[in-house]
């Protein structure tokens, strides 16, 4: 087909209308990646398993998404977008159908194993639907769109999972997919189509890799399962997350230098010969961090050490949610005339600043209207880092590669949520240990200060409630003291995490200086490539 009649193909529909309809189906998949949640304890105990065995329903599920996202490029070459595309919803539908009706936890694994690859395909395949359904200067806006659903669903998830669990039955995080999957299903196949300039094998030229596949299943499981599992085994201390180490560097580093040389590769790693897309795929990953941490971090302290219902932390994150409705729009508008590097500067800076901020109103009495403040200054910056970084991961390559640059822009945001997961959970063990032995030597029995505010406290408690003997009002005056220390310990903890986030946005702020081919004005000629 000539390169003029390629250049000038457009969708049928209306590709606002698509776009709307495929980031349905995007927020589905991504809600469900964090909305199982809060909801372990009551799977675990409903069909007999151990709350240790219960994070496998989340491991199983991240797993199998991992490794159908980096090879989404090549399935479609094999069968095409739209239909990869309808069958894994039709996959994650009919699987969330299966964990909802789960009679044993075995058969809940096996569900959310192919609600998992399902869930691989569809975040990938609506970000290259929108990709090819926009001209290159609307693009900013419609990866606005797949912005929104991508950070805010994540960020949602325990908060929806919550409450539903607690309302009805946990079955219900799993059921409400099937409307919205059987919706998505009825829509894509009569509004979306494959555009002519769509890679396909032709006969006797398709071979699966089976070398690069078993490499990928058991890096990206072994690294998968390590970053879950790691804390809680103590990492490298154990003999277990040691082997899982050494299995993802080997096999990993062995896909790599194998897909390089393969003709026809099941991960196209080609691809990071581009400056533009590496650091975009870089710009990603940190992003993931970013913004996964962000949501988590802050409910979870307002629960843990505030007292707070899981509904009145839902409302802090729901303000994070709420801007970004406001700055993704915002950011991809600025794409058509800003260049991307400055766009992602400006990101990482406010991001620094946010995470800086953060560090300073962070304490014991935070109130609730000052945590959704920190909430909406920090998921702000997100837009100008996540839009561009995306539009830019497609200047400069073939558009018959786009499904290929939508799967592996995707596979390292979401691993660099997991990363940023396994990362905070353990800077907040680790540093709140160092920050309470630091306390400790202030809290001895030597410490004249610290005897006094044992005996006011005991005294004041001895005064007040009759009946109280001295020794009681003691012991309590101590218990309090140690709450207190602890809940600090943790503040503390919390902030380095904040600090450490601030740091990682000042060397991506460096980083985006670097990029090249980052001209609105040169983004036309993508079209043609």
């Amino acid at each position: 087909m000539p390169i003029e009649a390629v250049s000038e193909w457009k969708p049928k529909f209306n590709p606002w209308l698509i776009a709307v309809v495929v980031a349905m189906a995007a927020f589905m998949e991504v809600l469900d990646t964090s909305i199982a949640n809060v909801a372990l304890p009551h799977i675990a105990g409903n069909l007999g398993a151990s709350l240790d065995q219960g994070t496998w329903v989340l491991t199983t599920y991240l797993v199998a998404n991992a490794i159908v996202l980096p090879i989404t490029g090549w399935i479609t070459s094999v069968m095409g977008r739209k239909r990869f595309f309808l069958i894994c919803i039709a996959m994650f539908t009919t699987a969330s159908l299966l964990c909802g009706m789960a009679p044993s936890f075995g058969f809940l694994l096996f569900a959310r194993a192919i609600q998992g690859a399902g869930g691989g395909g569809m975040q990938p395949m609506a970000q290259a639907i929108m990709a090819d359904s926009f001209p290159p200067k609307l693009r900013g806006l419609a990866f606005a769109l797949f912005g929104i659903t991508v950070i805010v669903a994540p960020a949602l998830g325990p908060t929806l999972g919550g409450w539903i669990t607690d309302n009805y039955s946990w079955r219900w995080i799993f059921l409400i997919n099937l409307p919205v999957g059987l919706m998505a299903l009825s829509l894509i196949s009569q509004l979306v189509e494959d555009p002519p300039f769509l890679r396909r094998f032709k006969a006797g030229e398709m071979r699966l890799d089976y070398v690069g596949l078993s490499m990928l299943v058991l890096g990206i499981s072994a690294l998968q399962i390590m970053l879950d599992k790691g804390q809680e085994d103590d990492w490298l201390a154990s003999h277990f997350i040691g082997t899982l180490a050494v299995a993802a560097v080997v096999c990993l580093a062995f896909l790599a230098i194998w897909e390089w040389h393969e003709k026809n590769p099941i991960v196209d790693v080609r691809l990071f010969k581009s400056f533009n897309f590496a650091t975009s795929c870089m710009m990603m990953f940190f992003a993931g961090i970013i913004s996964f941490t962000s949501g988590v971090l802050m409910p979870q302290y307002l629960q843990s050490f505030m007292g707070y219902t899981a509904q009145s932390a839902g409302l802090v994150v729901s303000a994070g949610a709420a801007i970004m409705l406001v700055m993704m729009p915002l950011a991809g508008i600025l794409t058509a005339w800003v260049p991307a590097k400055y766009l992602m500067a400006f990101g990482w800076l406010a991001s620094a600043l946010a995470m800086y901020w953060s560090t300073r109103v962070l304490s014991m009495n935070i109130s609730i209207g000052t945590a959704a403040l920190m909430m909406m200054i920090q998921f702000a910056p997100i837009a100008f880092i996540f839009v561009p970084a995306i539009t830019a991961s497609y200047l400069g390559l073939p558009q018959d590669r786009s499904d290929t640059v939508s799967g592996l822009t995707n596979f390292m945001r979401n691993i660099g949520s997991s990363v940023g997961t396994s990362l905070v959970v353990t800077v907040l063990a680790r540093r709140s240990q160092f920050h309470l032995a630091r306390m400790a030597d202030h809290t001895s029995i030597g410490d004249a200060g610290f005897v006094d505010q044992i005996q006011g406290l005991a005294y004041a408690s001895h005064v007040q409630s009759a009946g109280v003997g001295m020794a009681d009002a003691q012991s309590g005056a101590l218990t309090r003291i140690y709450q207190l220390v602890v809940a600090q310990a943790w503040t503390l903890s919390y902030n380095d995490a904040y600090f450490l986030m601030g740091a990682a946005s000042v060397i991506m702020l460096i980083l985006s200086f670097f990029l090249k081919t980052n001209d609105p004005r040169h983004t036309e000629q993508h079209a043609a490539h």
